[in-house]
């Protein structure tokens, strides 16, 4: 059975971009956000095999990603979160890594770099 991601990015191009190389690659992207508000609530739902986040997205101001990470790691411990975001956000995706999001990849970002990340993260490697 294909492993499930949730795909979390305001941009819509984005989440197309990433969802287009999980599935060709045979992965099952079950559901998709647009803010930290919305991966909280969809990865209680959807309870996906891994996440991808990005870190800085709109409606930070009432949730932030990392708040995101904290939340979704105190539910489930074992969650695999892998935060997508842009280099300038260095010291935001460092903070995340340290609340338990297992990996990071930088955009822009080639599909072999998001691909190697997602299968060392999901034990496929």
């Amino acid at each position: 059975m294909a492993k499930k991601i949730l795909v979390v990015d305001d941009a819509l191009f984005m989440r197309n971009l990433i969802k287009g190389i999980l599935t060709k690659n045979g992965y099952e992207v079950c559901g998709e956000g647009a803010n930290a508000i919305e991966a909280v609530e969809l990865y209680k739902k959807l309870k996906p095999d891994m996440m991808t986040l990005d870190i800085v997205m709109p409606k930070m101001e009432e949730m932030d990603g990392i708040t995101a990470v904290k939340q979704i790691m105190t539910m489930d411990g074992r969650a695999n979160i892998v935060v997508v975001s842009a280099l300038a956000e260095r010291r935001l995706v460092e903070e995340a890594l340290s609340f338990g999001a297992k990996d990071f990849v930088v955009k822009p970002f080639t599909a072999e770099k998001l691909l190697e990340v997602v299968r060392r993260v999901l034990g496929e490697n």
